[in-house]
């Protein structure tokens, strides 16, 4: 299926780099100048991505984001003009779903936004049906990208949700922040240890809030592991 990236940046050069660049890539592309003007094309067009820049005049990237993540999972790219990790992480766990920092590389920026589409539309064949996770309260189905803490559905942004797979799929096997990155970005993608790590703050932060305390546990010095899944106090 066709994929349509809302770009958003005040500056209309970037713009034109990645409507070029997307262009290139078989992508159709709409454009917002701030972001107001983002929030509307979203409810107008529906964009399977949103490229969005963090410093904007009048509402900036973090809070459209924001706006966003209370209606709506739409995968989130955020543009950054500073390589401050403060902004990046906080873009990340205010939901979004990867970041780059100004000046890139507009076949990056394709190529890692072709990453998170491929993510959220892959589907099995026809003939290959992909079993739903289940272990203690928390049920993940592959198929409608769906995640239950018993009967209460919890929203999960795609990255989130990839990783929470990720655990689900081995639940005696401890990942390290490099297993992780590895298993849903692809070796070698640039991706901090930190930003898994404000990711997991989120998928923690989000089943605490339905009563899900023990859902990832920390081993300290290696990495992260499945919980028990049962309500009680994680380690």
């Amino acid at each position: 299926m066709p994929s349509t990236i809302l770009v958003v940046d005040d500056d209309p050069h970037i713009r034109q780099l990645l409507v070029f660049a997307f262009g290139k890539a078989g992508l159709d592309t709409i454009e917002a100048a701030d972001g107001e003007e983002a929030l509307a094309q979203v409810e107008r067009h529906a964009p399977n991505l949103v490229v969005l820049d963090i410093n904007m005049p009048r509402m900036d990237g973090l809070e459209v984001c924001r706006r966003l993540r209370a209606a709506s999972q739409v995968p989130i790219f955020f543009l950054s003009s500073r390589d401050d990790e403060i902004d990046r992480v906080l873009g990340i766990e205010l939901g979004g779903d990867d970041y780059v920092v100004k000046p890139f590389s507009p076949r990056e920026v394709v190529a890692r936004s072709m990453a998170i589409l491929r993510r959220t539309a892959s589907r099995p064949p026809e003939s290959e049906a992909i079993a739903v996770l289940r272990h203690g309260r928390v049920t993940l189905d592959p198929e409608s990208w769906t995640v239950r803490w018993g009967e209460q559905e919890v929203a999960l942004t795609v990255t989130e949700f990839t990783i929470l797979r990720t655990l689900l799929a081995m639940p005696s096997r401890i990942f390290s922040r490099d297993n992780i990155i590895d298993r849903f970005r692809g070796p070698g993608f640039a991706l901090t240890d930190r930003t898994v790590d404000s990711h997991v703050r989120n998928l923690r932060r989000k089943f605490a809030e339905v009563g899900g305390s023990d859902v990832i546990e920390t081993r300290a010095g290696i990495g992260y592991r499945l919980g028990a899944c049962s309500g009680a106090p994680a380690a």
